[in-house]
């Protein structure tokens, strides 16, 4: 690993807080100077922003052009996306509008999986919190600005930890479903690497739910911030409350089906769902009560 900067100018529908507080990602923290500093896949790397010019720095192993141009999907045009989705009607234009800086990151698989069993019944303060704690037990240190980091463990580090070891971590419930995940991954029953090829989101889908711990809602999000995957949909309370506040107009927000969202969220965003998904979120979030 070695000590790396990149700076980019005018880079558009780029802020800081949307992409890194819109719900996800984990290991990414507000610093008192209002960067970011995160711990990926291939290091430590700190974000911030000054008008329109944005400063990537960090320790990394690899080319800091290519892991930032792939982790934070600058290949994708969110300026014609945002225009498209802007387009449908006034309310998405609002929910675009509000987070017009919000990027899909592309996050390692393997993290995901792991990270979002963590988040099942659970909030975002406790979930980076038991990810914080699961990496410094058996993750890789890495020492940057004096200050010591730990990268998500790999499916083999992971797999040393017992039962116990994940419940003395507060993992709670989930200890086993993780136990158990890491296990089949780690003797191959459900291939990451085939996985990772796989092009149909429903065959990815059913690759994911063989693993424990992994339902619908979880795979969705791992699909959607692991695999590129625009078409899957997340569904949680915050999605569920803006489609229906929003589309749908059930009087009784509970008793709105899974199956009428995804049919609406299709009708309307098409294979660019998931995009949609996180407009809304963020915004339902932060502006209905």
């Amino acid at each position: 690993m070695k000590e790396q900067k990149l700076v980019l100018n005018n880079l558009d529908s780029f802020e800081l807080e949307h992409i890194f507080d819109c719900g996800q990602c984990f290991r990414w923290n507000k610093q008192e100077d209002g960067s970011y500093v995160g711990v990926i896949k291939s290091g430590v790397l700190r974000v911030s922003k000054n008008k329109n010019m944005v400063v990537f720095d960090g320790i990394l192993e690899g080319d800091i052009n290519s892991i930032v141009y792939d982790y934070f999907d600058l290949g994708t045009n969110y300026d014609e996306i945002k225009r498209e989705f802007s387009k449908i009607d006034d309310s998405m234009k609002k929910s675009v509008d509000f987070g017009y800086g919000i990027r899909i990151l592309n996050q390692d698989l393997w993290e995901m999986i792991i990270s979002f069993i963590i988040s099942a019944n659970n909030n975002i303060p406790r979930i980076k919190g038991i990810i914080e704690r699961i990496s410094e037990k058996c993750g890789e240190k890495v020492t940057w600005k004096d200050k010591d980091y730990y990268l998500f463990p790999t499916v083999e580090e992971l797999s040393k930890l017992s039962v116990s070891d994940l419940r003395a971590l507060g993992t709670g419930f989930r200890d086993k479903r993780i136990y158990k995940t890491t296990q089949m991954i780690l003797n191959n029953e459900v291939s990451i690497d085939k996985i990772t090829k796989m092009k149909n989101t429903l065959e990815i889908r059913e690759e994911l739910l063989k693993l424990d711990g992994v339902g619908e809602k979880v795979a969705d999000c791992i699909m959607l911030f692991a695999l590129k995957r625009y078409d899957s949909f997340p569904i949680d309370v915050w999605v569920r409350r803006v489609m229906n506040t929003l589309y749908i107009h059930n009087e009784d927000e509970t008793k709105v089906t899974k199956k009428a969202i995804q049919e609406c969220a299709y009708n309307l965003f098409e294979e660019k769902q998931g995009l949609a998904q996180q407009y809304l979120f963020y915004w339902a979030r932060e502006n209905i009560k």
